[in-house]
């Protein structure tokens, strides 16, 4: 029993602007041209040069999945590149930052379909945090049925996801060609702007990357992917390329139709523009937003279980979450994924807790780039089917230095003391399931019981599913 290979380029890429392209594009406008200072040419180059970097980091952390072409890609590096309490920790915030951004998504997804039934007032919890509910185990089921089904679907809705930039943008330029003279204006004007500072700067490129979180994604189902060393790399390359395109017109286009104030004082920039170009489409409206968020909450439920199934296959976590049903799922993995998201919906004020995720994960990229250049050193003669250029890699742990050092430098809060306390609380769990492990021979016939609950069958260790630990 392994995961099946059953991802091609094309559903990979779609995996790829699934989870890639989100709310953040709607949401990230905003606190971007806030700490920009309201410079349109700084704001631009912005997001374009976050687009390069993310494909950067992505494009490195490739070599790791061509490598270790196995799911969870990442943790199986890092527990042998800087040890199992590194790799346990970056478990540690990828949990965390996967169920609590889950949380996030259905909420709003339920958020933006009930709120059209209230149009003069704000619509109540209860029935909000049921529909997310009803949402998010309707994906949970849908995961547990295997990769191929979650594929077709995340192929519509990425499908929808390019049409709805594709139109936000062909119609911004048609203004900017066709349009008033005010249109044209304010990117005439905009040279005259103030320039901000590298603080603001750094605020907001975390604002911008926030729009492209799901870039890492691929690395997380290597194990799944037909010919990752060939596929991985490539659909970075031309996926990326294509997002990152498709913000900067998405971006122009939001300039072209409200001014910059009315982007800093908009909740949600998109439902801005569509009621400015095209009011009276409440509806509509809704449904966009809805559509951008059903494909995220699909990859980032795929991630938590692949997560969960990797550290299980390296003896950090129970067994069960490694064992597949027939259909080549962890359904175990699955299920532990939903039921904490469940978690983060009902005491939706956890949510809260996901923005002191922000400094673990830029450490986590530092990590995995360390690890990179550790295991060029000790094991130069290690086959790698592709291999990224170092100075990617250098470039790499820069920019996760600079986003990590310069808002802790510049603007100390007591934020980057619970930061801190976070990552400490990780290790604290490491030493904690260490322990158990120990001394967890009690577990084993409940083990057993729920593998006979669920019909599941424990799957190969991934040593023996990479060619370059196995020459024979």
């Amino acid at each position: 029993m392994q995961l099946l290979r059953g991802l091609g380029f094309f559903h990979v890429n779609m995996f790829l602007f699934s989870a890639t392209i989100g709310t953040g594009i709607f949401v990230s406008p905003k606190g971007v041209l806030k700490y920009c200072s309201l410079n349109i040419p700084i704001f631009l180059s912005i997001w374009a040069g976050c687009g390069l970097l993310s494909m950067m980091n992505a494009v490195c952390l490739a070599e790791i999945a061509a490598t270790y072409p196995v799911s969870g890609a990442s943790y199986y590096f890092l527990k042998r590149a800087l040890g199992s309490s590194v790799a346990f920790l970056s478990i540690w915030i990828k949990i965390f930052a996967c169920t609590l951004g889950i949380s996030a998504q259905c909420l709003l997804i339920a958020s933006s379909l009930i709120q059209c039934f209230y149009s003069e007032c704000q619509a109540p919890e209860l029935p909000k945090k049921c529909l997310a509910l009803a949402i998010l185990w309707s994906f949970g089921i849908l995961s547990a049925r295997g990769i191929k089904p979650v594929a077709w679907f995340n192929t519509i809705s990425s499908l929808m996801k390019l049409s709805v930039l594709c139109l936000i943008s062909l119609t911004g330029i048609v203004l900017l060609v066709i349009g008033k003279k005010e249109n044209v204006s304010r990117f005439e004007k905009a040279l005259e702007a103030e320039l901000p500072n590298v603080s603001q700067i750094a605020e907001a490129i975390l604002q911008v990357y926030y729009a492209y979180l799901g870039s890492s994604f691929l690395i997380v189902i290597a194990g799944e992917i037909k010919r990752p060393a060939e596929t991985i790399p490539k659909s970075i390359i031309y996926g990326l390329s294509v997002v990152t395109v498709l913000y900067l017109l998405t971006n122009v286009s939001f300039l072209a139709v409200l001014t910059s104030e009315e982007i800093i004082s908009s909740d949600s920039v998109a439902v801005t523009w569509m009621n400015r170009v095209f009011p009276s489409m409440q509806w509509i409206i809704s449904l966009l937003i809805s559509a951008f968020l059903f494909g995220s909450v699909s990859c980032g439920i795929v991630s938590a279980s692949r997560i969960f199934y990797a550290t299980s296959q390296e003896g950090q976590f129970p067994f069960i979450y490694s064992m597949l049903n027939d259909l080549h799922s962890p359904v175990v993995a699955d299920l532990q994924a939903v039921i904490l998201s469940s978690v983060g919906i009902i005491s939706s004020n956890m949510i809260y807790l996901i923005k002191y995720v922000g400094l673990g994960t830029w450490c986590l990229n530092l990590l995995n780039m360390i690890g990179l250049l550790k295991l060029r050193y000790q094991n130069p003669d290690l086959p790698r089917p592709y291999k990224v250029r170092l100075p990617f890699v250098f470039g790499s742990i820069a920019s996760s230095l600079f986003l990590i050092l310069t808002p802790v430098i510049q603007s100390p809060s007591t934020e980057h003391v619970y930061q801190v306390v976070f990552l400490f609380c990780g290790l604290l769990c490491y030493w904690l399931q260490a322990y158990l492990n120990r001394h967890g021979v009690c577990f084993n016939r409940i083990t057993c019981y729920w593998q006979l609950l669920f019909n599941v069958s424990p799957s190969e260790h991934p040593e023996k599913l990479i060619p370059s630990l196995n020459p024979n």
